[in-house]
């Protein structure tokens, strides 16, 4: 008995003196770090430290006696030093790729590299439905509703980034924006934090399947019609030139047919060929057996590889509009309430549904503590961010206007601009065909980062390990996977699901967190006045009137 009381006592006395080192010596040199593996279970009469931990303990402590504290000329080499954690950054829409590592809370990233870095991490997806908004909105009211949302989500980035430095009790260096969500509104701001993230991180997976079946769909379109020498413009309302538009929404309610719109009752290949690849029906069913192995990846890696597609797909779009607009010129007319035949009012009250969209396409509040951390210049990240949101305005402004104004009324009216613009241009468009199959590549390898993302946040919050066991992430990703498919099937409306996501996802993160932060710190330090309270509860009541409206339009 008296030896196990000695034994317990000298396990509490190394338990103390590791914490110490770890807590105290170690920072002068590197984060050590011992892989929870290596730990044994604390109410263990044996000994608490594994033969891996204790050997690179020793390596760690031998370096450290190698020069003097101050002295960081020799430090712990990375081999000596586990590897860090995988840190993934994302926008719902945009990229979501691996960041490098960075040390001492500062990365070695220029201005223009980080400036770069937010302006591909949010570009994305959500810059095929800004003409679609900009109809919905009215040309003039859309051009404002963009620059304001542009200007009213950089502010609220801006407070999120600042939110660290309002806490002077303890040391958030290594802190991001949930954990200061956690110290202002303790379990509730974590878990309703990963909530909000899980419904951003879901929607956009959900936009990508209805996107990647729409694209798949029309590849093998362009594809089948090619070998066949079918002219798919012949049976749905388009212009007649060399750059043909097409109207698919036509006559069919409001959104486009789910086949193919043509149709040869005597052509039995055409029929078989309807009948297997069906936009609707069977294309987002294909997609399972190519997606859903690549969830279950433990790493996602390997896709971040292929991050530079983004900024590729994008940097083509813009290309694409100016091609068209330059060959299909301007068609404008400014009736400020009146709708014509051929043209909408400026000024429409379903400009709400635009700033649902706008939400998620600026929204990067998430993680932009993370993308600013690897900044060389921490002074100048106010400057960079607001340079990167300036650049995402105007690279959004250029998209829509230009498909907006060039689109051509008459013979097609405005009301015809798709929620994805892309499906304005028939399967057998050159130059949409290469758009289609950039985007298509593009999203195949970011949707398994995504559902990586989703795995971390949900399993990793519920059972402490990102990858409890295959079934748990199966059955995780068979949900995800299935909600994409039913949305592709029965609601192919990415403008729907953005703007309704968006306002969710950014009733938290975009007007309520930072707006009610701020508050509290300033209230706490006895600075809190009557003008900036009045101005950012105008914030928290614009967030919930974005999202009550959306299921009213």
């Amino acid at each position: 008995m008296e030896d196990k009381k000695l034994f317990s006592s000298v396990a509490a006395f190394q338990k103390l003196w590791l914490n110490v080192l770890c807590q105290v010596y170690i920072p002068f040199f590197r984060p050590f770090y011992i892989e929870p593996t290596n730990i044994v279970n604390v109410n263990d009469v044996i000994q608490r430290v594994s033969d891996h931990a204790s050997a690179m303990n020793k390596r760690i402590h031998y370096y450290s006696r190698l020069t003097a504290p101050a002295d960081k000329a020799l430090i712990a080499p990375d081999h000596v030093v586990p590897a860090p954690e995988e840190c993934y950054v994302y926008s719902p829409l945009g990229s979501a790729y691996k960041l490098q590592s960075y040390t001492e809370g500062y990365g070695k990233n220029t201005s223009l590299v980080t400036i770069f870095m937010i302006w591909n991490t949010m570009m994305g997806t959500s810059i095929l439905s800004i003409p679609w908004g900009i109809k919905q909105a009215g040309f003039t009211t859309g051009m404002c509703v963009i620059m304001l949302m542009g200007i009213l989500t950089l502010y609220c980035c801006y407070r999120v980034v600042k939110s660290r430095a309002m806490i002077s009790s303890v040391d958030t260096t290594t802190w991001e924006y949930p954990d200061v969500c956690r110290y202002y509104f303790g379990s509730f701001g974590q878990w309703s934090s990963l909530l909000f993230s899980l419904v951003s991180l879901i929607g956009a997976m959900i936009v990508y399947w209805v996107l990647m079946s729409n694209f798949l769909f029309n590849t093998g379109r362009f594809i089948f019609n090619f070998i066949h020498h079918i002219n798919d413009t012949d049976a749905v309302l388009s212009t007649n030139d060399s750059n043909p538009v097409i109207c698919p929404s036509a006559g069919s309610g409001g959104s486009p047919e789910n086949g193919s719109m043509i149709f040869y009752a005597n052509d039995t290949e055409l029929q078989q060929f309807e009948t297997w690849w069906n936009k609707s029906k069977t294309v987002p069913f294909y997609l399972i057996g190519l997606l859903l192995p690549l969830l279950n990846f433990k790493s996602p890696s390997f896709f971040s590889k292929f991050n530079i597609l983004g900024t590729v797909s994008v940097l083509y779009l813009i290309f694409l509009v100016t091609y068209k607009a330059i060959h299909l010129g301007f068609h404008l007319e400014f009736h400020w309430f009146m709708q014509t035949e051929y043209f909408v009012p400026e000024i429409r009250f379903q400009f709400p549904q635009l700033t649902g969209v706008l939400t998620l396409a600026f929204f990067i509040h998430n993680c932009i503590i993370t993308l600013l951390k690897n900044n060389k210049n921490q002074e100048n990240n106010v400057r960079d961010l607001s340079i990167a949101y300036m650049l995402v305005t105007l690279t959004y402004l250029y998209i829509g206007v230009l498909v907006f104004a060039s689109f051509p009324s008459p013979p097609l009216t405005k009301d015809c601009i798709e929620q994805n613009f892309l499906d304005n241009f028939p399967s057998s468009d050159i130059l949409s065909f290469i758009a289609r199959i950039f985007l298509l590549f593009q999203m195949m390898t970011v949707y398994p980062l995504l559902g990586y993302l989703a795995r971390v946040q949900l399993l990793g919050h519920v059972f402490g390990d990102i990858y409890p066991s295959i079934f748990h992430v199966l059955i995780l990703n068979l949900i995800i996977v299935g909600a994409g498919v039913i949305m592709a099937c029965f609601y192919p409306n990415i403008g729907g699901i953005i703007r309704y996501s968006g306002a969710a996802c950014g009733l938290a993160f975009v007007f309520i967190y930072p707006s009610l932060i701020y508050i509290i710190s300033l209230h706490q330090e006895d600075r809190l006045t009557w003008p900036k309270l009045i101005f950012h509860i105008f914030i928290i009541i614009l967030g919930l009137a974005n999202l009550i409206v959306q299921f009213f339009m």
